[in-house]
């Protein structure tokens, strides 16, 4: 099946599931080919709902999952987004084509990953900043940030990045055990710096490794 008629499958099919509720995530999905950021042999794979394996022990999460992280996230133009846990790029361009070019600072810890994944987001467009290191410490220079969001499953919020995060601005993880399930938690900051939780559904996520993961 030829990728466009696929991607149109899959949003169709994702909004029919009540994964996608609004019109910014379902013009991202709409817009970003996520056949370009899965390994070749499984390009044929990349519109079924499904996580696929990127290298390095990593995943490109399932798209219904990756979706209702964009909706719990709350994504509008012109926020500032960290997002923890490059990966594939795909989630990272997906937030910059919702809340536009320039906004959206990207940290991986994997070398290989992190070359290959920049090239993949420049290919397509998105204005990305891409940052090699310990995603658990976050980037203080882009700070405070309108969003966190961490794309691995994290033993709770690491403190780095609450303290870069807005008042008023949310964190997002999978927060729970190393392996096995994990709940999507959405924190948000209150004034006094503390932060009001809110608990979606079960995931499974790859381990948060660095000074404040597993």
């Amino acid at each position: 099946m030829e990728p466009d008629k696929a991607r149109r499958q899959l949003v169709d099919y994702l909004l029919s599931g009540g994964y996608i509720l609004s019109r910014r995530v379902q013009e991202a999905f709409e817009s970003v080919p996520r056949e370009k950021f899965v390994p070749e042999e499984y390009e044929n794979k990349s519109y079924n709902d499904i996580p696929l394996p990127i290298g390095e022990g990593q995943t490109i999460s399932a798209p219904s999952m990756i979706a209702i992280m964009l909706e719990v996230s709350d994504l509008v133009p012109g926020l500032r987004v960290l997002e923890i846990g490059t990966g594939s790029g795909y989630n990272a361009c997906l937030i910059a084509n919702i809340v536009g070019d320039g906004f959206v600072t990207s940290i991986e810890r994997i070398e290989s990953l992190f070359l290959r994944t920049r090239q993949i987001i420049e290919n397509c467009g998105q204005k990305v900043i891409t940052i090699l290191g310990d995603g658990t410490l976050g980037w203080e220079k882009g700070a405070p940030y309108d969003r966190i969001i961490i794309t691995a499953a994290a033993p709770n919020f690491p403190q780095p990045l609450i303290q870069q995060l807005a008042c008023g601005g949310k964190i997002i993880a999978p927060v729970g055990a190393r392996s096995g399930l994990q709940m999507l938690t959405v924190g948000t900051k209150l004034k006094d710096g503390s932060l009001s939780t809110n608990v979606y559904c079960a995931c499974a996520f790859v381990p948060l490794l660095g000074t404040h993961g597993f």
